[in-house]
């Protein structure tokens, strides 16, 4: 398995990344495995019509999963299965009960417990899905060199498809809020304390829209679509992140001179 190159953290890291991410990511996409998931995924998903038997294949939902983000998942069968099941129609379905935004968009595309029906047969479903798997997989690859390029990459590529998808500024903020890997993008970009969280939601939302109108000029969220903005996003975020870390790790070695020196 190609692992990705992350030669330095930050700004300096994110800049190599984004020269060289083309070129990388295509190698980690012809890597075996990847090619053999994908490849499985495309041949055999439109033989499956009900969520019981994608969940009872363990290639099938390792490929399904991932494409949301939702791959450390893969054991926790019958939750996966209900999610799928009751679909995303009723207010009272599970997905829409989860605090997890990726779980409603996960059982939407595949459409088991909706009116329509799985989309497994769709002739584009495949392709669609495998595309996803790719780009998650590469960025949880990038990941484990460092967690902070994984989530930025994550944020560039979700914020331009939000801020293109249908809804009211609204929904796509509070997709945000329930989208962890974003919503840690936002809160460490614009500054905000740990707490932040336990505040009223609809409080959490006038603070995001507030702060971020002030801190990147964004009016709504349809501003993320250029690149520029996304930009400014993710830089805030890996200039924050990294001062957390220089502030920890100067916490620490404080805290282990003293202890020595009792």
């Amino acid at each position: 398995m190609f692992q990705p190159v992350i030669p330095m953290s930050g700004l300096a890291g994110w800049m190599f990344l984004q020269r060289t991410a083309d070129s990388q990511s295509e190698a980690f996409n012809n890597s075996p495995r990847i090619v053999r998931d994908t490849e499985y995924f495309e041949v055999t998903i439109g033989q499956v019509t009900s969520a019981e038997e994608l969940v009872e294949d363990r290639r099938l939902l390792r490929v399904a999963l991932g494409a949301f983000g939702l791959q450390d998942d893969l054991n926790n069968r019958y939750l996966i299965r209900t999610v799928l099941e009751q679909g995303t129609e009723s207010n009272d379905a599970l997905a829409n009960r989860l605090s997890d935004d990726r779980y409603q968009r996960f059982a939407e595309a595949f459409g088991f417990g909706n009116s329509g029906g799985a989309r497994t047969q769709d002739p584009l479903f495949a392709a669609d899905i495998t595309a996803r798997f790719r780009a998650r997989s590469f960025e949880v690859a990038v990941g484990e060199q460092n967690e902070s390029m994984r989530l930025s990459l994550n944020a560039d590529r979700e914020l331009a498809d939000l801020a293109q998808s249908d809804g009211s500024e609204d929904t796509k903020w509070f997709r945000i809020l329930g989208t962890p890997p974003l919503r840690s993008v936002f809160e460490t970009a614009l500054g905000l304390p740990d707490g932040f969280g336990q505040l009223d939601i609809d409080r959490q939302l006038e603070i995001f829209k507030d702060k971020s109108r002030s801190t990147f000029g964004l009016e709504n969220i349809n501003d993320l679509a250029e690149d520029g903005a996304r930009e400014d996003l993710v830089r805030a975020f890996l200039v924050r992140d990294q001062l957390k870390a220089i502030s920890f790790q100067s916490s620490t070695s404080i805290a282990l001179t003293l202890l020595q020196a009792r």
